[in-house]
Protein backbone atom coordinates (compact mmCIF):
# COMPACT_ATOMS: atom_id res chain seq x y z
CA UNK A 1 0.00 0.00 0.00
CA UNK A 2 0.94 3.48 -0.22
CA UNK A 3 -0.38 4.72 2.51
CA UNK A 4 1.24 6.69 5.12
CA UNK A 5 0.11 8.48 8.61
CA UNK A 6 1.69 11.18 10.39
CA UNK A 7 0.67 11.86 13.72
CA UNK A 8 1.29 14.63 16.62
CA UNK A 9 -0.85 14.87 20.00
CA UNK A 10 -4.66 14.33 18.16
CA UNK A 11 -3.57 15.47 14.81
CA UNK A 12 -2.98 13.07 11.89
CA UNK A 13 -1.99 13.42 8.54
CA UNK A 14 -2.59 10.48 5.93
CA UNK A 15 -0.59 10.97 2.76
CA UNK A 16 -1.20 8.24 -0.06
CA UNK A 17 -0.25 8.39 -3.16
CA UNK A 18 -1.09 6.56 -6.10
CA UNK A 19 -4.60 5.05 -4.31
CA UNK A 20 -5.04 1.08 -4.85
CA UNK A 21 -8.25 -1.07 -3.72
CA UNK A 22 -6.75 -1.67 -0.35
CA UNK A 23 -6.17 1.83 0.20
CA UNK A 24 -9.45 2.72 -0.49
CA UNK A 25 -10.92 0.42 1.80
CA UNK A 26 -8.59 1.31 4.98
CA UNK A 27 -9.83 4.76 4.40
CA UNK A 28 -13.70 3.10 4.52
CA UNK A 29 -12.37 1.52 7.88
CA UNK A 30 -10.66 4.81 9.44
CA UNK A 31 -13.68 7.15 8.21
CA UNK A 32 -16.46 5.60 7.92
CA UNK A 33 -18.09 9.09 7.75
CA UNK A 34 -16.86 9.60 4.16
CA UNK A 35 -19.32 9.65 1.20
CA UNK A 36 -19.44 7.20 -1.15
CA UNK A 37 -18.93 9.37 -4.45
CA UNK A 38 -15.94 11.24 -2.89
CA UNK A 39 -13.95 7.96 -1.85
CA UNK A 40 -15.22 7.03 -5.56
CA UNK A 41 -13.94 10.12 -7.11
CA UNK A 42 -10.51 9.47 -5.81
CA UNK A 43 -10.15 6.40 -8.26
CA UNK A 44 -11.40 8.60 -10.87
CA UNK A 45 -8.76 9.25 -13.57
CA UNK A 46 -9.58 13.37 -13.27
CA UNK A 47 -11.43 15.41 -11.69
CA UNK A 48 -12.95 19.09 -12.30
CA UNK A 49 -11.67 21.53 -8.97
CA UNK A 50 -14.31 20.98 -6.94
CA UNK A 51 -15.43 21.58 -3.01
CA UNK A 52 -17.76 19.36 -0.88
CA UNK A 53 -18.73 20.47 2.14
CA UNK A 54 -20.46 18.16 4.99
CA UNK A 55 -21.15 18.60 8.54
CA UNK A 56 -18.15 17.52 10.11
CA UNK A 57 -15.54 17.69 6.70
CA UNK A 58 -14.52 18.93 3.41
CA UNK A 59 -13.72 17.01 0.71
CA UNK A 60 -11.53 19.25 -2.20
CA UNK A 61 -10.13 18.50 -5.09
CA UNK A 62 -7.69 20.87 -6.63
CA UNK A 63 -5.29 20.82 -9.90
CA UNK A 64 -1.98 22.18 -9.84
CA UNK A 65 0.65 22.42 -12.91
CA UNK A 66 2.92 20.02 -13.95
CA UNK A 67 5.46 20.54 -16.63
CA UNK A 68 5.69 17.56 -19.80
CA UNK A 69 8.80 17.87 -21.13
CA UNK A 70 7.83 15.61 -23.57
CA UNK A 71 5.20 17.49 -25.26
CA UNK A 72 6.32 20.68 -23.89
CA UNK A 73 2.73 21.50 -22.22
CA UNK A 74 1.77 22.00 -18.26
CA UNK A 75 -0.32 18.97 -17.68
CA UNK A 76 -2.94 19.40 -14.50
CA UNK A 77 -1.58 17.19 -11.52
CA UNK A 78 -4.90 16.54 -9.17
CA UNK A 79 -5.09 16.30 -5.17
CA UNK A 80 -8.30 15.39 -3.41
CA UNK A 81 -7.92 16.76 0.52
CA UNK A 82 -10.35 15.40 3.26
CA UNK A 83 -9.87 17.94 5.85
CA UNK A 84 -11.75 17.36 9.27
CA UNK A 85 -11.34 18.26 12.95
CA UNK A 86 -7.92 17.11 13.57
CA UNK A 87 -6.75 15.51 10.57
CA UNK A 88 -6.32 15.89 7.12
CA UNK A 89 -6.39 13.42 4.06
CA UNK A 90 -3.83 14.09 1.04
CA UNK A 91 -4.36 11.84 -2.26
CA UNK A 92 -2.48 12.13 -5.40
CA UNK A 93 -0.33 10.43 -7.40
CA UNK A 94 3.07 11.55 -6.05
CA UNK A 95 4.35 13.43 -9.12
CA UNK A 96 3.82 16.74 -7.17
CA UNK A 97 7.50 17.16 -5.78
CA UNK A 98 6.23 20.09 -3.18
CA UNK A 99 3.32 17.64 -1.58
CA UNK A 100 6.02 14.58 -1.50
CA UNK A 101 8.84 16.67 0.20
CA UNK A 102 6.80 18.59 2.88
CA UNK A 103 4.90 15.09 3.83
CA UNK A 104 8.60 13.70 3.76
CA UNK A 105 10.61 16.74 6.31
CA UNK A 106 7.66 16.24 8.82
CA UNK A 107 8.15 12.77 8.88
CA UNK A 108 12.10 13.25 9.36
CA UNK A 109 11.99 16.18 11.37
CA UNK A 110 9.74 16.31 14.93
CA UNK A 111 10.12 19.74 14.62
CA UNK A 112 8.45 20.25 11.76
CA UNK A 113 5.83 17.70 12.59
CA UNK A 114 4.94 19.99 15.63
CA UNK A 115 5.00 23.42 13.03
CA UNK A 116 3.02 21.57 11.19
CA UNK A 117 0.92 19.51 12.80
CA UNK A 118 0.49 21.68 15.79
CA UNK A 119 -2.20 23.61 15.60
CA UNK A 120 -4.97 20.94 13.80
CA UNK A 121 -5.71 19.64 10.86
CA UNK A 122 -7.43 22.75 9.42
CA UNK A 123 -3.52 24.77 9.51
CA UNK A 124 -2.12 21.77 8.18
CA UNK A 125 -4.04 22.15 5.22
CA UNK A 126 -3.50 25.49 4.52
CA UNK A 127 -0.13 24.73 4.78
CA UNK A 128 -0.43 22.12 1.98
CA UNK A 129 -2.31 24.32 -0.05
CA UNK A 130 0.37 27.35 0.48
CA UNK A 131 2.89 25.03 -0.41
CA UNK A 132 1.36 23.91 -3.48
CA UNK A 133 0.57 27.21 -5.04
CA UNK A 134 3.71 28.29 -4.23
CA UNK A 135 5.30 25.97 -6.69
CA UNK A 136 3.02 27.79 -9.19
CA UNK A 137 5.08 30.81 -9.92
CA UNK A 138 8.38 29.18 -10.77
CA UNK A 139 6.79 27.65 -13.66
CA UNK A 140 5.32 31.16 -14.26
CA UNK A 141 8.81 32.94 -14.19
CA UNK A 142 10.16 29.93 -16.47
CA UNK A 143 6.88 30.68 -19.34
CA UNK A 144 7.91 34.07 -19.01
CA UNK A 145 11.77 33.85 -19.55
CA UNK A 146 10.66 31.71 -22.53
CA UNK A 147 8.93 34.61 -23.67
CA UNK A 148 12.24 36.87 -23.43
CA UNK A 149 13.87 34.81 -24.84
CA UNK A 150 11.85 34.27 -28.62
CA UNK A 151 11.27 38.22 -28.41
CA UNK A 152 14.86 38.38 -28.99
CA UNK A 153 14.76 35.94 -31.70
CA UNK A 154 12.10 37.06 -33.43
CA UNK A 155 13.73 39.09 -36.11
CA UNK A 156 16.14 35.95 -36.83
CA UNK A 157 15.83 34.23 -40.31
CA UNK A 158 14.55 30.92 -39.09
CA UNK A 159 10.60 31.51 -39.09
CA UNK A 160 10.04 28.23 -39.00
CA UNK A 161 11.19 27.92 -35.64
CA UNK A 162 10.34 30.74 -34.10
CA UNK A 163 6.21 30.21 -34.84
CA UNK A 164 6.58 26.71 -33.94
CA UNK A 165 8.13 28.02 -30.46
CA UNK A 166 5.42 30.60 -30.72
CA UNK A 167 2.44 27.68 -30.86
CA UNK A 168 3.83 26.01 -28.17
CA UNK A 169 4.36 28.85 -25.91
CA UNK A 170 1.16 29.36 -26.40
CA UNK A 171 -0.58 26.22 -25.61
CA UNK A 172 1.18 25.91 -22.64
CA UNK A 173 -0.04 29.46 -21.09
CA UNK A 174 -3.35 28.22 -22.39
CA UNK A 175 -2.75 25.07 -20.07
CA UNK A 176 -1.72 27.27 -16.74
CA UNK A 177 -5.17 29.37 -17.23
CA UNK A 178 -7.25 26.51 -17.69
CA UNK A 179 -5.15 25.11 -14.83
CA UNK A 180 -5.08 28.20 -12.16
CA UNK A 181 -8.55 30.29 -12.77
CA UNK A 182 -10.97 27.26 -11.64
CA UNK A 183 -9.08 27.46 -8.38
CA UNK A 184 -9.52 30.79 -7.57
CA UNK A 185 -13.56 30.51 -6.59
CA UNK A 186 -12.56 27.51 -4.71
CA UNK A 187 -10.22 29.82 -2.18
CA UNK A 188 -12.79 32.33 -2.05
CA UNK A 189 -15.02 29.74 -0.78
CA UNK A 190 -12.90 28.53 1.80
CA UNK A 191 -11.78 32.26 2.89
CA UNK A 192 -15.73 33.95 3.44
CA UNK A 193 -17.03 30.73 4.33
CA UNK A 194 -16.75 30.04 8.62
CA UNK A 195 -16.81 26.56 9.10
CA UNK A 196 -16.24 24.68 12.77
CA UNK A 197 -13.96 22.24 11.76
CA UNK A 198 -12.01 25.50 10.12
CA UNK A 199 -9.75 27.77 12.61
CA UNK A 200 -11.73 31.52 12.44
CA UNK A 201 -7.97 33.30 11.95
CA UNK A 202 -7.10 30.63 8.69
CA UNK A 203 -9.83 33.37 7.04
CA UNK A 204 -6.96 35.80 6.50
CA UNK A 205 -4.58 33.26 5.34
CA UNK A 206 -6.60 31.61 2.82
CA UNK A 207 -7.39 35.18 1.61
CA UNK A 208 -3.70 35.61 1.02
CA UNK A 209 -3.95 32.37 -1.17
CA UNK A 210 -6.33 33.09 -3.46
CA UNK A 211 -4.34 36.64 -3.73
CA UNK A 212 -1.44 34.71 -5.06
CA UNK A 213 -3.55 32.80 -7.43
CA UNK A 214 -5.41 35.79 -8.64
CA UNK A 215 -1.53 37.05 -9.14
CA UNK A 216 -0.71 34.23 -10.97
CA UNK A 217 -3.86 34.39 -12.80
CA UNK A 218 -2.66 37.96 -13.95
CA UNK A 219 0.53 36.41 -14.96
CA UNK A 220 -0.88 34.30 -17.72
CA UNK A 221 -3.58 36.75 -19.38
CA UNK A 222 -0.12 39.09 -19.28
CA UNK A 223 1.76 36.33 -20.94
CA UNK A 224 -1.31 35.75 -23.15
CA UNK A 225 -1.80 38.73 -24.48
CA UNK A 226 2.12 39.17 -25.01
CA UNK A 227 2.59 36.13 -27.04
CA UNK A 228 -0.57 37.13 -28.98
CA UNK A 229 1.46 39.97 -29.62
CA UNK A 230 4.37 38.22 -30.60
CA UNK A 231 2.42 36.03 -32.98
CA UNK A 232 1.06 38.88 -34.88
CA UNK A 233 4.55 40.29 -34.85
CA UNK A 234 5.46 36.98 -36.19
CA UNK A 235 3.19 36.68 -38.72
CA UNK A 236 3.62 40.02 -40.09
CA UNK A 237 7.35 39.12 -40.29
CA UNK A 238 6.45 35.95 -42.46
CA UNK A 239 4.04 37.86 -44.83
CA UNK A 240 6.81 40.53 -45.15
CA UNK A 241 9.27 37.80 -46.43
CA UNK A 242 7.01 35.96 -48.22
CA UNK A 243 6.34 38.80 -50.52
CA UNK A 244 9.86 39.84 -50.88
CA UNK A 245 10.34 36.64 -52.31
CA UNK A 246 6.99 36.99 -54.45
CA UNK A 247 8.40 40.25 -55.47
CA UNK A 248 11.73 38.72 -56.61
CA UNK A 249 10.39 35.49 -58.11
CA UNK A 250 7.79 38.07 -60.53
CA UNK A 251 10.49 40.17 -61.40
CA UNK A 252 12.43 37.04 -63.13
CA UNK A 253 9.16 35.76 -64.61
CA UNK A 254 8.91 39.15 -66.37
CA UNK A 255 12.20 39.66 -67.35
CA UNK A 256 12.09 36.05 -68.94
CA UNK A 257 8.73 36.79 -70.92
CA UNK A 258 10.40 39.30 -73.34
CA UNK A 259 13.80 36.83 -73.52
CA UNK A 260 11.66 33.61 -73.97
CA UNK A 261 9.39 35.20 -76.73
CA UNK A 262 12.65 36.94 -78.78
CA UNK A 263 14.61 33.43 -78.25
CA UNK A 264 11.06 31.45 -79.41
CA UNK A 265 11.00 33.69 -82.69
CA UNK A 266 14.24 33.24 -83.39
CA UNK A 267 13.96 29.18 -83.14
CA UNK A 268 11.42 29.54 -85.87
CA UNK A 269 12.58 27.51 -88.93
CA UNK A 270 11.76 30.93 -91.30
CA UNK A 271 14.02 33.53 -92.42
CA UNK A 272 14.51 36.35 -89.94
CA UNK A 273 17.11 39.48 -89.80
CA UNK A 274 20.52 38.40 -88.70
CA UNK A 275 19.97 34.96 -89.51
CA UNK A 276 22.49 34.90 -92.07
CA UNK A 277 25.28 37.24 -90.77
CA UNK A 278 28.19 35.44 -88.73
CA UNK A 279 27.66 37.15 -85.83
CA UNK A 280 23.82 36.51 -85.57
CA UNK A 281 24.00 34.58 -82.32
CA UNK A 282 26.10 37.42 -80.94
CA UNK A 283 23.62 39.84 -82.01
CA UNK A 284 20.74 38.04 -80.73
CA UNK A 285 22.04 37.66 -77.27
CA UNK A 286 23.05 41.30 -76.92
CA UNK A 287 19.48 42.08 -77.81
CA UNK A 288 18.15 39.52 -75.21
CA UNK A 289 20.70 41.61 -72.78
CA UNK A 290 19.43 45.36 -74.02
CA UNK A 291 15.93 44.25 -73.37
CA UNK A 292 16.22 42.78 -69.72
CA UNK A 293 19.15 46.14 -68.82
CA UNK A 294 16.28 48.35 -69.75
CA UNK A 295 13.37 46.28 -68.17
CA UNK A 296 15.51 46.61 -64.90
CA UNK A 297 16.57 50.32 -65.38
CA UNK A 298 12.15 50.71 -65.56
CA UNK A 299 11.64 48.55 -62.60
CA UNK A 300 14.31 50.50 -60.58
CA UNK A 301 12.54 54.30 -61.65
CA UNK A 302 9.58 52.97 -60.69
CA UNK A 303 10.72 51.80 -57.27
CA UNK A 304 9.74 48.18 -57.44
CA UNK A 305 13.15 47.08 -56.88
Amino acid sequence: MAIQTLHYGRVAWTNIEHITPEDMQVLRESYPHFHPLDLEDLQSRIERPKLDEYDDYLFVVMHFPLWDPVQRVSRASEVDMFVGSGYLVTVSDGSLKPLRHMFEQCDASPEMREQLLGRGGSKTFYAVIDRLVDYIFPILYKVDANIRELEEEIFTEDSRHIIQDLSFIRRDILALRRIIRPQILLLENLEKVDRPFIREELDVYFGDIQDHLVKGADIVEEHLEIINGLSDTANTLVTYRLNEVMRILTVISVLMLPLTLVSGIYGMNVDLPFQRTELSFEIVIGLMFMIATGMLAYFRHRGWL
